[in-house]
């Protein structure tokens, strides 16, 4: 009797201390501003007529704020330069695109790509000049001296190495296309943020990326490119349905411009001790 006793003494002993130490590894909830579940980022790639056009006045209409990640050689930087600075002025954020939207020439279905355009015979050094151009420029047009940056196509390897590697240092963060929804935001480098592309999407389906997010207690990052128009297309309801969503719910979903949300981030890495990138 003593000795079953004893057996049970020393499992309960076992099982107690092997939740302690779960416990122990299991990290703490990612804390969101005022207590939200998740954040969300709103992208335009491209400077695009049909942003200007269609999604700043949607996001205006709902107080959410965007993030338009200008390519700078884009006709429509230039063509409607003051309508870039109102959007900064009222909140939005202006990104940087690089000047050229340089991108891998290799595989199907890129063979729009130009070959003054091409990664793959632009040098890592190439990138990183022409990243930091972007950079200047992007603080004339609005006084900005803190970026974030969004890779053309997502690709990285330039024609002798990493570029994303090399221009890291002058971003608080950059997406690159893969994944949808963040894992962990404790473990996540700001350098390598995972963005999901809509493309034709239904606002169930973008809404639905955002409650998984809340559930994971993460965030999404949308890249779209254009609304009611131009390439890689969403649809004004579809876009509308999402931005109604959000507004509703904005006790639930943080959306803010990418640049506050990597500091945010940045912040709450930094108090635990981890995190990547500057």
């Amino acid at each position: 009797m003593h000795m079953r006793i004893r057996h049970l003494l020393a499992a309960a002993f076992a099982a107690g201390t092997l939740a302690l130490a779960t416990a122990a590894a299991t990290p703490p909830p990612f804390p969101w501003p005022d207590g939200q579940r998740a954040a969300v980022s709103l992208a335009y790639d491209d400077a695009l007529p049909s942003q200007l056009d269609h999604a700043i006045p949607a996001l205006d209409r709902h107080g959410l704020k965007g993030t338009f990640y200008l390519t700078l050689a884009a006709d429509t930087v230039r063509e409607r330069m003051e309508e870039w600075r109102a959007a900064a002025r009222s909140g939005h954020e202006l990104g940087n695109h690089s000047l050229f939207h340089q991108c891998s020439a290799r595989g199907a279905g890129r063979e729009w790509v130009k070959p003054e355009q091409d990664l793959d015979t632009t040098t890592v050094a190439r990138m990183q000049a022409q990243v930091a151009v972007a950079n200047t420029m992007l603080h004339a047009i609005d006084g900005s001296t803190e970026f974030t940056y969004t890779a053309p196509c997502g690709d990285r390897a330039a024609a002798d190495g990493d570029y994303i590697a090399a221009v890291a240092p002058m971003f608080l963060g950059i997406k690159l296309v893969g994944g949808d929804v963040v894992p962990d935001m404790w473990a996540l480098d700001r350098a390598a943020v995972p963005v999901t592309v809509p493309v034709d999407a239904t606002g169930a389906e973008l809404i639905a990326l955002v409650e998984e997010a809340g559930r994971r207690g993460t965030m999404i990052n949308f890249t779209f490119h254009g609304i009611g128009g131009d390439h890689l297309p969403v649809s004004n309801e579809a876009h509308e349905e999402l931005l109604a969503f959000l507004a509703a719910n904005r006790h639930l979903y943080w959306t803010d411009t990418f640049r506050n949300q990597m500091r945010w981030v940045r912040d709450q890495q930094a108090r635990a001790g981890g995190g990547q990138g500057r």
